[in-house]
């Protein structure tokens, strides 16, 4: 399709990371067309890792994560309409079909709606005391709940989990966690550097029960223990779950538009209706170098978005950002690049023992992916780092020795320099 212009009307749902940062790009880039952003959380969009980091622990205020302060939209005309609910789209019409029963019409629609935190059909799970992350009024309710002393039962050990206990034994609460794997984080990171995290969580104090799962959580009318399937009965005032995301898709249920675990889009993040894009959360992007993948973190939502206004202004380049994000927990740093769900080698760099290394993930030779822990550097930002060299050599497919790869006193900047 021709690239929108000054009479194009462009609607986005969903105002966070993905959708502000279309509005904010769109502008910047000087479309001068009406610009409507649809939220339903109240407040300025902004990036969410502080809410089970530092803002939890009430260390930051938001206004450094905001993507550009209140003032800015109001100054740009971007039009938003937060606390509303999208019910349904026309795609024939091009009409968005919002709560109050309103049609806003569009010219171009992006789909930037994102998900809600999964809610497991756990017996209790609706009890006072039980909470999902994933709004500053869900950070907020967890905040007033998590006294020092308090005992706190996380369930689940992905990324919320982990930075969840983390926060929670820094606050002073006790916890425990309970998840299916082996170690936290494994089905990402792997079996050797998931028992890594393990040992990190076990040393600052988190009782870790492996192998298990929640089954019931119990209380009158306030949670007060959760039961696993193993029988264990944990006594607690509060829970937390963290059992991923559900992506917002609902309200595209009756559009022709293709979804298949999140809005299926192609290299350019076009949906199968040529007026429609999506990013962020909810997109499944058909990516060059990984093929199809839906990607739950900041830093894509962040650059998706930057993405799609672009191409709505005729960028005919594919998205090929070659994924990166980070996770704190206590006082140590990961960092990851690349996307890998399975891998048959893993070479690791440094020592899994002192918590600083390098691993690396590869699939028939070619480096996919890698993960630092407290080593390598931002990968984006630090240019002369090893996770940089690392973010290159997945960019390029490269399929370097082993023995290469291996050898600590190799320069992993040289290795990638040679491809």
């Amino acid at each position: 399709m021709a690239p929108v212009g000054a009479a194009d009307r462009v609607v986005i749902v969903g105002a966070g990371m993905a959708g502000a940062n279309t509005a904010v790009t769109l502008r910047e880039q000087g479309f001068r067309g009406r610009v409507v952003l649809i939220g339903d959380e109240p407040g300025v969009p902004f990036g969410r890792p502080p809410l089970s980091k530092t803002y939890l622990r009430s260390e930051e205020d938001l206004s450094a994560w905001y993507v550009r302060p209140a003032e800015w939209y109001d100054a740009n005309a971007v039009e938003r309409r937060g606390n509303t609910m999208v019910r349904g789209v026309d795609t024939a019409s091009r009409e968005v079909i919002i709560d109050s029963g309103d049609r806003i019409a569009y010219d171009r629609l992006v789909w930037c709606a994102g998900g809600r935190p999964r809610r497991p059909a756990i017996p209790g799970i609706d009890l006072a005391g039980v909470h999902l992350l994933r709004t500053v009024g869900d950070c907020d309710a967890i905040k007033r709940a998590a006294r020092p002393g308090a005992r706190a039962v996380v369930v689940g050990m992905g990324f919320i989990g982990s930075e969840m206990a983390a926060s929670l034994r820094q606050l002073g609460l006790s916890v425990t966690a309970v998840h299916t794997g082996t170690a936290p984080l494994e089905a990402v990171l792997g079996a050797d550097a998931g028992a890594v995290m393990g040992a990190i969580h076990r040393a600052h104090g988190v009782e870790l029960i492996s192998g298990d799962r929640v089954v019931e959580l119990q209380g009158d009318g306030t949670v007060q223990r959760a039961i696993t399937e193993s029988g264990a009965r944990i006594d607690c005032d509060l829970a937390i779950v963290g059992a991923g995301i559900e992506v917002n898709v609902a309200a595209l249920g009756s559009t022709q538009i293709a979804i298949d675990n999140g809005v299926l889009v192609d290299p350019r993040c076009r949906t199968s209706i040529p007026t429609v894009h999506a990013a962020g959360d909810c997109a499944n992007h058909l990516h060059p170098l990984f093929g199809r993948v839906r990607v739950e973190h900041y830093n894509n939502a962040e650059k998706m978005g930057q993405y799609v206004a672009r191409s709505l202004l005729g960028d005919e380049s594919p998205y090929v950002y070659v994924h990166t994000f980070w996770s704190d927990q206590y006082d140590d740093k990961l960092e990851y690049v690349g996307h890998a769900t399975r891998w048959d080698h893993v070479v690791v760099r440094g020592s899994l023992e002192d918590r600083q290394f390098i691993a690396l993930y590869l699939s028939d030779g070619v480096v996919r992916a890698a993960v630092g822990l407290n080593r390598g550097g931002d990968p984006e930002l630090d240019e002369d780092g090893e996770m940089h060299a690392c973010m290159q050599l997945v960019a390029a497919q490269a399929a370097p020795p082993i023995n290469a790869l291996s050898d600590d006193a190799l320069d992993l900047r040289a290795l990638a320099a040679l491809r």
